[in-house]
């Protein structure tokens, strides 16, 4: 880093660390290293983004060394932002405690299996409308190594139509009941309360909004008062509308500070952030490539926020636009690639439709990182 970096960021500036440079504890001087979320693994520094008044971006590398230029020329409140998010960094996420006595946690990556009772959604609608077809699917994705099952009764694909709030609960809620005492995590997928409380009452145990609780006004108080652990999605318009034409002056940071002031919302109104899971929403309202891309490569600065991060990119758009594969259900290279950068950057769940082929990617995975943080040569 050089002198001429922070000299060049105006006070007030708002600052971003996205961590770079990772390696096993046993190769790293710990005064030279950060810890990284108690995992046997260190990184060495970050890329320091700043974005000033006039929205203008700045971008520097910041040695683990480093780190005490930036009180020197950016004064206190800068050097208490930078420590904050080095201190989420630091932190293993805690344990998700859930209402049927079990938890989940954050040691590997977590594996959520999509389940759609819908008619309409764009990967699979149609296929589990009937209860019996979905319970019988959901059974064998926890069979096939599915952590949570993420159950939606309304599409929110891009140019889906609303679906009225007692049909959506009615679509959702047998299956819920019929899975609730199977031992197997459950979220329910919906941004509407109504839905959310019946939902829970059916023994649901996690609330995974794709508006993040802003879609309908009394989400948030009841998710407050449920004290269920909620999944808070970022997506740039609503379903009719999000793919219309998607505008961002830096894509991974308005998605940042916007997942930023929801968390802060939630905890306003009475939510843990030790209960909040962040999404970062890829085909919600992004540029196909560019932004879902953007998103995905810099994943790991929403660790930064103190919460686990969950990505869903399976078998979307995006996929297709790089692969040239344009049938839905056939975008399982793309979408195991997908899954496996993910995980390799920081995601802690991936939300996915091929749960067994997953499952078995993210395994060596994980193999994978705890042998690069044991190694020893």
């Amino acid at each position: 880093m050089s002198a001429d970096f922070l000299n060049q960021i105006p006070d007030g500036s708002i600052l971003y660390v996205r961590p770079v440079g990772f390696v096993s504890a046993r190769h790293a001087d710990g005064a030279a290293s950060f810890d990284y979320r108690q995992s046997g693994r260190r990184f060495t520094g970050f890329v320091l983004y700043a974005r000033d008044g006039e929205n203008r971006l700045h971008a520097g590398f910041v040695a683990a060394g480093q780190v005490g230029d930036i009180e020197n020329t950016l004064g206190t409140e800068a050097a208490e932002s930078v420590t904050k998010q080095l201190h989420f960094l630091s932190e293993a996420h805690s344990a998700l405690d859930l209402a049927n006595g079990k938890s989940l946690t954050f040691t590997r990556p977590l594996v959520m299996g999509v389940l759609n009772v819908t008619p309409d959604s764009f990967s699979d609608g149609g296929k589990f409308l009937d209860t019996n077809i979905a319970v019988r699917h959901a059974r064998a994705m926890a069979a096939a190594g599915a952590d949570i099952i993420d159950i939606g009764g309304e599409s929110t694909r891009p140019g889906a139509t609303p679906v009225w709030e007692g049909e959506e609960a009615e679509r959702i809620v047998p299956v819920i009941q019929a899975l609730s005492d199977e031992g197997v995590a459950l979220s329910v997928d919906s941004r509407n309360a109504f839905v959310m409380e019946k939902a829970a009452g059916a023994g649901a145990h996690i609330i995974n909004d794709v508006s993040a609780l802003t879609h309908d006004p009394e989400s948030l108080d009841l998710a407050a008062r449920l004290g269920l652990p909620v999944v808070l999605m970022h997506a740039q318009g609503d379903p009719r509308t999000m793919q219309d034409d998607p505008v961002y002056d830096h894509a991974l940071l308005d998605v940042y500070d916007y997942l930023a002031a929801r968390i802060r919302a939630c905890e306003v109104a009475g939510i843990e952030r030790k209960n909040i899971i962040i999404d970062p929403g890829i085909g919600f309202g992004k540029r196909v490539v560019q932004d879902n891309l953007d998103l995905i490569n810099g994943l790991l600065l929403f660790q930064t926020l103190g919460c686990p991060v969950l990505l869903g990119a399976s078998r979307k758009r995006f996929i297709g636009a790089i692969t040239g594969v344009e049938t839905v259900g056939e975008r399982l290279a793309g979408s195991l690639a997908a899954a496996i950068k993910a995980a390799e950057l920081g995601a802690n769940i991936v939300r996915v439709h091929d749960v067994r082929e997953t499952a078995e990617a993210m395994k060596l995975i994980q193999a994978s990182l705890d042998a690069s943080a044991m190694d020893g040569l």
